[in-house]
């Protein structure tokens, strides 16, 4: 197996990268859901408490796990990016292609596609 080929790490292991996919698919939903109906929730507590100091330890809570949700939300993109400004990454970007499309797309098709293409 040799890496930054068409065929190679990402190519033998695309259906690994698929299972991935839909875990980081599920995770960068549920993750910021749950982060912001904490925070919903702890706000709503404070405002029925009618405390002022209390509401404003929430809202500043609330737009903390709001803004942390985004960056979670926005991790896959983050590192593609960065893999993408990395001198020397045009070695490996057939290989790593198809572990991207497997990751960033895993059920429309787009990772059988990528490693049937892959082959051409």
């Amino acid at each position: 197996m040799s890496i930054g080929t068409n065929k190679g790490f990402c190519y033998n292991t695309s259906v690994i990268f698929q299972f991935i996919g839909y875990i980081v698919m599920v995770l960068k939903i549920v993750i910021p859901a749950i982060l912001i109906v904490i925070g919903v929730v702890a706000l709503g507590k404070a405002v029925i408490a009618d405390d002022d100091k209390e509401i404003k330890t929430a809202v500043n809570s609330l737009i903390k796990k709001f803004i942390t949700a985004v960056f979670i939300f926005f991790i896959p993109t983050i590192v593609s990016a960065l893999f993408s400004i990395v001198n020397g990454f045009s070695d490996v970007k057939p290989d790593y292609d198809i572990c991207v499309k497997c990751i960033t797309n895993p059920g429309k098709g787009t990772c059988s596609t990528a490693v049937t293409n892959s082959q051409k």
